[in-house]
This record gives C-alpha cells, sequence and structure tokens, in this order.
C-alpha cells in the first residue's frame, strides 16, 4: 500500500544542527528497567525502534558521575572509560537500524540518593532529595567549586559520549531529574550568588553547560537541550512563562530543544487521567520563539493529529516513548500505508513499572517488549510454523486473541472458540469502565489482524466441553479461557477465605451491569491495582455513596510503580468517596461489616447495607481439569496437549495475558529444552581480582 499523501509532512528530512534526520518521528529518552545491567538486551530495544523508522532513538538517562547515582533504579552509566563499549554497543545498535544515536546526559543532584556510591548528593540548596522513596537524606549546597566539578565532569561525559558514537548529545533540565532543573526552579533554588535569584541568573548553568557541550561535541555532532516547560505548582515553581523566557535566553544556542511538561508523573500521564495530546497548550507558541527544531510529547498515536502539529508549526518533531514501545514500528506503517496495524499505545503505563520495579521494560499491546534480545522475539516478525498441527483456541480474551493471531502468522490452521457473543474478554467489559476506554485497543488491534488472516477461524457463542474439546480433530489445545473474581474475600491480607452473607457483588457483577441497590455501599480493596478505584467511580457515579476500604496505607498502592497512585486517590476524594485506609474487612453479615486495623488487629463494626469484594481471582480452570482426567482419550483423539494460558493460568495483568499468548506462539513445536537453564538470555558481569 501507499503512503497517504496526507502524511508526507511527517516523512520530511529534519536539520539538527549539522546533522539530518530522516523523518519527523523522534524517540525520546524513556527508562525501560535494563540499563548497565542488561546492555544487550537494551541495545536490540533500541534497534528495532530505529528499525522500525524512528530517525532519531534516544537513551534513557545516562548518569555522568558517580556522586549522582539513583540506586534502585537502573540507568545507563557513563562514569568512566570502561562504561564507553557499553554505551558503544547501543550507539552501534541504533545506527544499525538506520537511526541517529541521542545520548542523556545526567547529573541527577537532588534526585540522587547515591545508596551505591554513599556519596553526599548535590544541588543548589541545603533540602530534602527529591526521590520517588522520600529517602532520609539532604543533599548540601553546591559551592561554586562544586559547580566548576559539575561543569568539568559534564564536559568529559560528552567527550566519552561522543568517543562512544552517539550524534546528539543531551543536556537534561526537565522532570525534575537533574540538577539543571533544580538550579531553574524557585522551589529548589534559594541561593543568592550568580545562579540564584533572577531567572537570567537561576538559568546561568544550563547556559554554562549547554556552552561547555556544545564545544566539547566538536562540529559533527547535535546539542539537546530537554526542558520542563512548567513544574504545574503554580509560583512557587517552574512556570510556563518562565520556560519561554528561558527559550528565548538561549534560542540559537542548542541545535534542538525537547520539551516536556512537569514532573514525570504529568509528563507521562496515564490514558484515564490525560487525553492524546494534552500537552498542546503548552507546547504552543514555542517555535516562535526559536529558530531550532522542537520535539515534544503527548502519546501521539494519530498520524492525523501528528500532521497536524507539523503543519500549524507546535512541532518539528513528534516525540515519543509510550507509543514507540507499544510499536516500534508506528513509522514505517504510516509510511506504507498501514494504519490498521499500528499497535496504538492504551496508556496502562505497564512500561513505566519495569522502572519501578528493576525489571525488564513490557508492553500490553507489545509482548514482544524487553524480549527482542532476551528471547529473540520480533514485533512484526514471526517464526514460520514447524509442524500441520490444527489448533484450538478456546477463549478469545487478550490471552487468547494474541495467540490465535500470533500463531496464524506463523501459518498454522486455528480455531477460536469463544463462549459469548463479543470477542475480548475481559478487555472488553474493563473498557467500559470509567476512564479506561483506550484499553479496548487490546482486542481491537488483534480482531482487525485475525480479520485478515485466512487460516484461522473465528467461532462465537460456542461454550465448549472436554467432549467438543476431543471431539473436533485438533492437535493441540490452548485454554485462554480467564478467571473469576472471588466472592469469599481471599486475597493478600486473608489467604483463607472470611464470613460474607451471599449477597456480596464482585467485579464481575459490576462489571456486568449488577450493581448494588443499597445507597451505600462499602467496596473492600485487596486488589491494589487499578480495579477498586475504577469501580468506586462507577458507583459514584451510578448515584451510590461509597467508602473504599484497603488494608493498605493507601488506596490503589500498586499504581505507584504505573505513576497514577495520587491521581487516583485525588480523584476519589473529589469524588466524596470515603477512604479507610489500613483497615481490613474480616466478615459481613449484610448490613454490618466487622473491621481489623491492620496494623493492631483492633476490632470494630460499622453499617455496610451493601459489599463489593475487590480481592483475588480464580483461574476458570474446569475444563483443563476435565481433560486432565481424561488423558488416557487424547491420543485417539489426535489430541497432543493441552495448555492453559494467561488468567485461565494464573490470573495477572492483561499485559501478562498478552505475553503468555506470544509465548504460546513462539514455544509451539520448539524441541524440548536439554536442561534447567532460563528461557531467555542473559549477560553476566565480568569477574576482576580482588586486588
Amino acid at each position: 500500500m501507499a503512503r497517504d499523501p496526507r502524511y508526507d509532512i511527517l516523512f520530511e528530512p529534519v536539520r539538527i544542527g549539522p546533522l539530518t534526520a530522516r523523518n519527523r518521528f523522534y524517540q525520546v529518552p524513556h527508562c525501560n528497567g535494563f540499563g548497565y545491567r542488561d546492555p544487550s538486551a537494551l541495545a536490540m530495544l533500541r534497534r528495532i525502534k530505529a528499525e522500525g523508522g524512528w530517525a532519531v532513538v534516544s537513551t534513557e538517562q545516562v548518569e555522568i558521575h558517580h556522586t549522582s547515582e539513583i540506586t534502585p533504579f537502573i540507568e545507563l552509566r557513563l562514569w568512566e572509560e570502561k562504561d564507553i563499549p557499553m554505551l558503544a554497543h547501543i550507539a552501534d545498535a541504533i545506527h544499525d537500524g538506520g537511526g541517529l544515536a541521542a545520548i542523556e546526559l545526567c547529573y541527577n543532584g537532588m534526585n540522587g540518593p547515591n545508596l551505591m556510591s554513599r556519596a553526599v548528593p548535590m544541588g543548589p540548596a541545603h533540602l530534602p532529595i527529591a526521590t520517588f522513596y522520600a529517602d532520609p537524606v539532604q543533599a548540601r549546597r553546591m559551592d561554586l567549586a562544586d559547580i566548576a566539578d559539575l561543569r568539568r565532569w559534564h564536559r568529559v561525559a560528552v567527550e566519552r559520549a561522543r568517543r562512544a558514537g552517539f550524534d546528539i548529545i543531551y543536556v537534561y533540565a526537565a522532570h525534575g531529574f537533574g540538577c539543571m532543573h533544580h538550579f531553574l526552579s524557585r522551589r529548589y533554588n534559594d541561593r543568592t550568588d550568580e545562579y540564584g535569584g533572577s531567572l537570567a541568573n537561576r538559568a546561568r548553568l544550563l547556559r554554562e553547560i549547554t556552552e561547555d557541550t556544545k564545544e566539547a561535541a566538536g562540529p559533527d555532532a547535535a546539542v539537546a537541550v530537554r526542558l520542563t516547560l512548567d513544574e504545574l505548582v503554580g509560583e512557587p515553581g517552574f512556570t510556563i512563562e518562565e520556560a519561554r523566557d528561558v527559550i528565548g535566553l538561549m534560542a540559537e544556542l542548542p541545535d534542538l530543544w525537547d520539551l516536556a511538561l512537569g514532573s514525570w508523573e504529568e509528563d507521562s500521564k496515564t490514558s484515564r487521567f490525560g487525553p492524546e495530546g494534552a500537552q498542546e497548550p503548552f507546547l504552543a507558541g514555542i517555535k516562535q520563539i526559536t529558530t531550532k527544531p522542537v520535539v515534544g510529547v503527548g502519546r501521539f498515536t494519530t498520524p492525523d493529529t501528528m500532521a497536524r502539529l507539523v503543519r500549524q508549526g507546535v512541532l518539528d518533531f513528534i516525540g515519543a516513548a509510550r507509543p514507540s514501545i507499544a510499536d516500534p514500528f508506528l513509522p514505517r506503517k504510516i509510511e506504507e500505508g498501514r494504519l490498521d496495524d499500528i499497535r496504538e499505545c492504551i496508556g496502562c503505563n505497564i512500561c513505566v513499572s519495569g522502572d519501578f520495579t528493576q525489571s525488564p521494560i513490557r508492553c500490553t499491546q507489545n509482548p514482544s517488549m524487553g524480549e527482542e534480545w532476551r528471547k529473540g522475539w520480533h514485533p512484526e516478525r514471526h517464526r514460520p510454523r514447524q509442524s500441520a498441527a490444527r489448533i484450538l483456541v478456546v477463549g478469545a480474551g487478550p490471552a487468547g486473541l494474541e495467540c490465535a493471531q500470533a500463531l496464524g502468522k506463523r501459518g498454522y490452521e486455528v480455531a477460536l472458540a469463544e463462549a459469548r457473543r463479543d470477542l475480548g474478554g475481559r478487555v472488553m467489559l474493563e473498557a467500559k469502565l470509567p476512564g479506561l476506554s483506550a484499553w479496548a485497543r487490546v482486542r481491537d488491534w488483534r480482531l482487525l489482524q485475525l480479520e485478515k488472516l485466512g487460516n484461522v477461524e473465528i467461532y462465537r457463542e460456542s461454550l465448549l466441553a472436554a467432549d467438543d474439546v476431543l471431539g473436533m480433530g485438533f492437535q493441540r489445545a490452548v485454554l485462554a479461557t480467564g478467571a473469576t473474581w472471588r466472592r469469599d474475600g481471599v486475597a493478600r491480607f486473608h489467604t483463607r477465605p472470611i464470613p460474607v452473607a451471599k449477597a456480596v457483588f464482585t467485579p464481575d457483577d459490576l462489571m456486568a451491569s449488577r450493581l448494588p441497590d443499597a445507597a451505600e455501599v462499602l467496596l473492600y480493596d485487596d486488589d491494589h491495582y487499578y480495579m477498586g478505584g475504577v469501580l468506586a467511580e462507577l458507583l459514584v457515579k451510578a448515584g451510590r455513596q461509597v467508602t473504599l476500604m484497603t488494608p493498605a496505607p493507601e488506596v490503589s498502592t500498586w499504581t505507584r510503580a504505573t505513576m497514577e497512585q495520587a491521581a487516583i486517590q485525588r480523584r476519589l476524594l473529589e469524588l466524596g468517596v470515603t477512604l479507610r485506609t489500613a483497615e481490613a474487612l474480616t466478615a459481613w453479615d449484610g448490613a454490618e461489616a466487622e473491621v481489623a486495623c491492620a496494623y493492631t488487629g483492633r476490632r470494630s463494626r460499622r453499617a455496610a447495607p451493601a459489599l463489593v469484594l475487590v480481592t483475588a481471582r480464580l483461574p476458570n480452570e474446569a475444563l483443563g481439569l476435565e481433560l486432565a482426567q481424561r488423558r488416557a482419550e487424547w491420543q485417539d483423539a489426535g489430541l497432543a496437549s493441552v495448555t492453559a494460558i494467561g488468567d485461565a493460568l494464573a490470573p495477572g495483568t492483561i499485559a501478562m495475558a498478552t505475553y503468555a499468548g506470544r509465548r504460546y506462539s513462539e514455544e509451539l513445536d520448539l524441541p524440548p529444552r536439554p536442561d534447567d537453564r532460563p528461557d531467555f538470555r542473559r549477560e553476566i558481569a565480568e569477574l576482576l581480582p580482588f586486588v
């Protein structure tokens, strides 16, 4: 297919200082959970982005000096000469894919707790460090000698980055992470010397380091400044007016401006709290201040929006982190006119959780993300089939849909049977909840892929029993039958059932539009992810007065890993939901709830005319268990294997379900593993002598 002429503007080359980007697609710096621990996995991840058409592919933040490191987060490091080969490995991979390689150098300053190096953090003022974990550490005020050291360290890092082969060198002053940001912000900078007070003084360090970087990078490299547009805290912080003034002061100094909004949480809001392009009002007008190219983000997934932003002079480059994770081949698909094939980001931020859990990045839409080197998976290419096996997939939720389309692309003959009329399973239901409509993209993309495959048959309203599976002549059966929310209170706090009346409600009831009739509802959340908060919002909008109780010290506590916990708690409070934290439900008789303090165990009772339990789930394993009991019949039926995947094996996230579907397809017909080694590649650190 040919590219739609409406999008030609997105494929124009753009100059960045001495360099030329082949198009306007720019993968801005983003974390990945790999960092210095898994450089080959990281290099392959970036390479595939470049292969997919991103003209510029950036690293995550790269620590330039051991006196400012952000343990426990695992990012890249350029502390000394021996770090260069690791960084060169990544730059080479990006070049191999056809992209320009950008490196985001960072001195974290007050964002660096230095838990590994044990160095005393430094910043513009004597203040507690600004980290996600409220570490009990303070930064000391930098004197002029410290500032001179920082300038020297940054210059040395630039020289090392150039020797590693990077084309674009970043000066980082965004998200509250970089030391230059802290000097810019009145929240952190109370200095009275030449680096404090007026905006020109607070911007002095940024200007000096940018000038140093330009000089050290040489004539063949470009320099980018990444700047926060607004801290979104009002006058005490760095505001959009000040950001515009800083850009005006330094307008032509860098070769590119990369613009971010507020903190990382604000810059990467989940779709529940921020639509596509939410940052546009802050980006508007910046290009009238500078002639240098401007890149901005906004979880852009719509080509029409991208083209409009360029035509209207808002942006020169379409910046992306999460959309480039959901679909590394997004630019090529637009260029080739394959818009239906784009995996649109759903804005769930499961990718971000990898950084917070120090684990490899993952993606709900793109199960190959993070497995490019570790397992050899590719977002667009699938191994050809290795046998003539016909495969039955039972259940068309996220695991079943992914499994069926991946197997179909390998060339297998597949039948997909779903008990309901509508396909999508839990995704279909959850996408109807407040703020989660974008999650329907998980279903929609896979259905579009299946429609293009002539070797996959879909059977709706087909509730299969063991006799059906055994009588259909398939060689392999994949059970993706999902899971059911429990009604007995079992989850993390209680691992045994608690006494509750039969009239209890679960998420399954509410998603099926069966809501309590009572005006007052107690919602007990021992799941701790998004479901409790979303259902509380649903109930309020249905006219109920809601109390959300959780044994955790805050609501939806795991969503700290997706950077939305504060937004969830704020929304619930604004909706008038009563929050009772650190309290565990111990019994409910249909009218009153018995409650225990999660810390002391002290019991109390309160009125609760209706109860919704958001606790654990049970896999729908009845079909699998019956087939296992009838294993003696498999051979005569021609059935070689029965495999449960996704929630039907062990309930988890939607990302785990799509991963399970892809994994089954990838591993089908592989030879048995000869030993108990991991089923993925990993790198082992070099051992050095004791002395």
